[in-house]
């Protein structure tokens, strides 16, 4: 930390320390609602002002990039935004956009009326503070990912922290105030850090693995704050179960170090209960790199309705038999036309093994050549962990991954190809269930089956297997208990999701609106395929990062019986709702924007 940042915090937080440490909320007043431009209580042009020079000029007044669209929408500037679009590097890039543009019916994504661009702790305490004393509706952005729309709202003040992204790596590292526990090796990571960069630099540079996500432009601390799957984590577990230590700003302006021993309340409302404060730097435990990592996937199309049950019923039978365990994960797909995917991830495994593993299965289809025809692959390939996330390395591999492409982008600036389609995407429906590992059962099997072929005769179904960890090893579960998300997920085998967008669109622009109309037929597949689902998992649980934004149990849904405690911790460090968001802990004491408190 360097000078000026000492000087800011000490001067941010001297009031509080002064009178010792307390709760976040001793003491406050509750606000009626939060203020918005024009209202009387605005911050005036002269407190705008002061909060620029506290946070080093980093303060910006934001204008919507879609302006100049509306004013010209054939014109070649909006030609160019409009393809820029489509690479996530821009979107994450400009504190005005969000990575998804919006959810038809549910929201469209609008800029903040002022950001700061945090580069330092100190900044981020100088806006908690302002934000507070002037009552002002308060967003965080680093990734940008979210799909309930959190990391934007009109009329606040948004702390950005994409430029936070310094990487540490520790040989050794031991929580404050935790001696005596045994040293382990841990890298630090900046707020705004994205998961492309942290795999670089830990598995690239440094032979390591960090557990996180399988997207390269989701942001570390977003992901850690949802629990967060990876496409290994039926062999490390959650993301946030790999958390050490984390420095968080809550709402009082105070900087507060969370893990197992200091402010242990935090530490595990953090881990899969969304937000409680701003998370400026997290520490998370690494571990052995295994020799390989490796991916197999292909698509199988079935004649008849008939035989894709039985391709469904053979591909479950092998699922329990041979993948439900932790060298395996990610997806498995029906689609609505008879067609299987298959895209799976492993690791610990080199080609020879893996293709052991797989041979019955893609035996038993060539033997089947009447009723089955692969349409792609199947492809197999174990490559050096090392390289798993090299851009170097991938650069050489057609079709893997994207690059950057404006000019003057760092060359490690990539994102696979996969996710092209989804930078700039306006959500249609989303909707996510935990399936038990019980339906894998002999006796239950059938019945999932049926469940699975009913569901995709409506739209699309996937089996995320790797987002729920039975199966699991017993390291991974046992860790995954000192986490706020759902315990339902302990004994789910997979979390399915049935999705639907449309490319990038916004409201006002003529020949790139949102489609309301193709949106409501997907609605309406959605809710049928997952009617198919619920009638053998009545009120499943669900991922709060890729969850339904309409769901009415989301207390349930999300946190289960983990929700009182979690909403215990939101009123000792965030009682006014300063960290309010949709669905998030403690908003149904706020309306649906986070500006009005309910009575």
């Amino acid at each position: 930390m360097n000078r000026r940042d000492f000087l800011q915090m000490m001067a941010a937080t001297a009031p509080i320390a002064l009178g010792g440490w307390c709760d976040a909320s001793a003491g406050s007043v509750q606000p009626p609602g939060r203020v918005r431009p024009g209202d009387a209580g605005w911050p005036s042009q002269q407190a705008w002002e002061k909060l620029r020079q506290d946070v080093g000029g980093q303060l910006v007044k934001l204008a919507s990039p879609f302006d100049a669209c509306v004013r010209s929408p054939d014109g070649a500037d909006c030609a160019k935004f409009w393809k820029n679009l489509h690479n996530p590097f821009f979107l994450g890039d400009d504190p005005a956009l969000t990575q998804t543009l919006g959810w038809v019916d549910a929201w469209t994504s609008r800029p903040s009326a002022y950001a700061v661009a945090a580069r330092s702790t100190a900044d981020v305490v100088a806006a908690v503070n302002f934000a507070r004393h002037h009552n002002l509706r308060l967003v965080i952005k680093g990734g940008g990912h979210s799909y309930q729309g959190t990391s934007n709202a009109a009329d606040s003040l948004l702390i950005w922290t994409r430029h936070m992204d310094s990487v540490s790596i520790h040989d050794a590292f031991v929580p404050s105030g935790c001696d005596g526990q045994q040293p382990t090796p841990a890298v630090s990571v900046g707020a705004g850090v994205l998961w492309g960069k942290a795999y670089n630099e830990v598995t690239t540079k440094t032979g390591r693995y960090v557990q996180g996500g399988g997207c390269l432009t989701v942001g570390v601390a977003g992901l850690i704050q949802s629990g967060g799957f990876g496409s290994f984590s039926k062999a490390y577990g959650l993301a946030a179960a790999s958390l050490l230590e984390a420095e968080v700003v809550t709402a009082d302006g105070q900087v507060r170090i969370a893990n197992a021993c200091t402010h242990p309340d935090l530490y595990w409302a953090i881990k899969g209960g969304g937000s409680f404060g701003v998370v400026t730097r997290l520490t998370l435990r690494t571990y052995a790199l295994p020799e390989f990592f490796g991916v197999v996937s292909m698509t199988v199309q079935a004649s008849s309705d008939e035989t894709y049950k039985r391709l469904i019923a053979r591909i479950t039978d092998f699922y329990a038999d041979a993948l439900f365990n932790p060298n395996w994960g990610e997806q498995i797909i029906f689609r609505p036309n008879n067609v299987l995917a298959i895209n799976m991830l492993f690791q610990g495994l080199d080609q020879w093994q893996a293709e052991v593993v797989w041979r019955p299965f893609v035996s038993w289809l060539k033997e089947e050549k009447e009723d089955f025809q692969l349409e792609a692959g199947p492809d197999l390939i174990a490559a050096p962990a090392r390289h798993f996330w090299d851009p170097h390395f991938l650069e050489k591999v057609p079709g893997v991954v994207l690059f950057d492409d404006r000019p003057g982008a760092s060359a490690d600036n990539m994102f696979w190809a996969g996710n092209l389609e989804e930078a700039g995407q306006v959500l249609h429906g989303y909707q996510s269930a935990w399936l038990p590992a019980s339906l894998l059962e002999q006796e239950q099997r059938q019945a999932l089956v049926e469940m699975l072929f009913a569901a995709s005769r409506h739209w699309s179904i996937s089996l995320h297997t790797n987002k729920g960890l039975a199966g699991a090893s017993a390291e991974a579960i046992e860790k995954a208990r000192d986490t706020a998300i759902n315990p339902g997920m302990l004994d789910a085998f997979a979390l399915l999701i049935s999705a639907a967008e449309g490319p990038p669109a916004y409201p006002g622009i003529p020949g790139h609106k949102p489609d309301p109309a193709r949106a409501q037929r997907d609605v309406e597949a959605i809710r049928k395929a997952m009617d198919e689902v619920e009638h053998l998992v009545p009120g499943p649980s669900s991922y709060i990062a890729e969850s339904n934004f309409f769901e009415e149990r989301w207390r349930e849904a999300f946190w289960g019986a983990n929700y009182p405690r979690l909403l215990a911790v939101k009123d000792r460090y965030d009682a006014d709702g300063l960290f309010i968001s949709h669905h998030g802990v403690g908003s149904e004491r706020w309306s649906a924007d986070g500006f009005v408190r309910r009575p």
